[in-house]
């Protein structure tokens, strides 16, 4: 792939998002299913981001185009860096090398197969015309990706103890797509994108990589960046940390068009609740330098071949802790060949 073409200079986001616009506001989470700044309609079901017709129908709108455009193939000769992969080498280097730069494969667990289910249902759910869009509709859909996910992921039956625990987790399932009815009206809403695959550059020459589960985008240009969570909601003491990874996309989708999203959305399934953020253009240009300066360690580490384990609360949980010295184990000899692939993330 050709080096990413810079962006004209980003401008802050101007006009409004559904049920309320700028300026930015800290984040906010809510419990009755819109969100927003106190004092504010709410967020997501308020509005549609299609164009409502004379009978109050919303109607579907071209995709929008950016400036920089948006890339949607992976480039096999470069790596880049994720969300996902950034918040691994802070949470731990070994881990983040082990992941990474090794390739070592990791057993699934039901929750995240959960996860993967449901959000394969919501993302169907908008190829449904607006007035098909029911809850009833969304858990007929259920079925089908569960034999698609099962084609894909064989391993996962063997991750129930028993054959009558499936019903159970699927109920479970169910459960999160009926929360989400309660949180968002489907039929109003015309997202953009879904299951947007977006890359670019940092200004350095920093190559990076995401999926957004879904972007809106109002008729005055407005981007809403939305990510289903299943789990539940983080306290206000994490809240800003679960917000790295939608400041990341805004970060790209800002690179990418020119223009910051006015406004950062996670719906949690599990409690119902809503994480809303409109941010500042200063929190992304902080998001790239905080990005860079990761990206440094990074390559430090990849210098020297030393990515060391750093113990926290969710060792107990890791998968690799056969590989771990905290845990009387030994790190596989280090590969060359996925350091220098790791190492073309940057130009």
């Amino acid at each position: 792939m050709d080096p990413q073409p810079r962006p004209p200079a980003p401008q802050a986001a101007t006009g409004s998002v559904p049920g309320g616009g700028r300026p930015a506001v800290a984040p906010h989470l809510d419990a009755r299913g819109g969100s927003g700044a106190p004092g504010r309609p709410p967020a997501t079901p308020a509005a549609p981001l299609g164009t409502t017709g004379p009978s109050g129908e919303t109607t579907h709108r071209p995709r929008p185009t950016g400036p920089g455009g948006v890339h949607r193939r992976r480039d096999p000769r470069r790596s880049a860096l994720s969300p996902s992969r950034a918040k691994d080498f802070m949470q731990c280097p070994l881990l983040f090398r082990l992941r990474t730069v090794d390739g070592l494969s990791e057993p699934g667990s039901l929750a995240t197969h959960k996860g993967t289910l449901v959000h394969a249902v919501l993302e169907r759910l908008y190829d449904l015309p607006p007035e098909q869009r029911c809850p009833q509709a969304a858990l007929d859909l259920l079925p089908g990706q569960w034999d698609t996910h099962q084609a894909k992921n064989p391993e996962v039956m063997g991750l129930f103890k028993d054959p009558g625990q499936v019903e159970t987790w699927l109920e479970e399932a169910r459960t999160l797509i009926g929360t989400y009815f309660r949180m968002e009206n489907p039929r109003r809403l015309a997202p953009a994108e879904r299951e947007l695959l977006v890359q670019t550059e940092t200004s350095s020459g920093l190559l990076l990589r995401g999926f957004v589960d879904r972007l809106d985008v109002a008729p005055d240009g407005a981007m809403r960046v939305v990510d289903y969570k299943t789990g539940k909601s983080p306290s206000p003491r994490f809240q800003d940390e679960a917000l790295f990874q939608m400041r990341f996309y805004g970060l790209v989708l800002w690179r990418l068009r020119g223009r910051a999203p006015a406004r950062l959305q996670l719906l949690y399934l599990r409690d119902g609740r809503t994480l809303t953020h409109d941010p500042c253009l200063g929190e992304l240009q902080a998001t790239e330098e905080r990005v860079e300066r990761l990206w440094a360690e990074i390559a430090r580490c990849a210098s020297t071949g030393d990515f060391r384990p750093r113990r926290t609360p969710l060792c107990g949980w890791c998968a690799f802790q056969a590989h771990c010295p905290l845990f009387g184990g030994t790190p596989p000899r280090i590969p060359a060949d996925g350091v220098a692939r790791l190492l073309t993330a940057h130009a």
